[in-house]
């Protein structure tokens, strides 16, 4: 069985039930504010950054295994970058 990927969005297509999971994991302790695709841009930027050939089964494992207290800390640093972000680009120039 083949289970090659031709890109990162068919590859977030197929794990999609457990990242699915995962959220709801994280709603039921009290990270309702977390995505599906912030656990999947956490572990692409840190986890498979330097990945290649990475098994299905691994990717689905990373994603049921991800380190809450990691996963939440990047959450709230992309959350307030975003926030500064909005508030220069709202700065009137004069």
């Amino acid at each position: 069985m083949d289970l090659s990927f031709s890109s990162r969005e068919e590859l977030y297509k197929r794990v999609r039930p457990a990242l699915h999971a995962k959220k709801a994991e994280l709603n039921r302790i009290g990270y309702s504010y977390i995505r599906e695709v912030d656990i999947w841009n956490y572990l692409i930027e840190s986890k498979w950054r330097k990945g290649h050939s990475l098994m299905l089964s691994d990717v689905v494992s990373d994603i049921l295994h991800v380190q809450t207290n990691l996963l939440d800390q990047y959450v709230k640093t992309k959350i307030e970058n975003e926030t500064k972000m909005n508030r220069f680009e709202k700065l009137e120039v004069i």
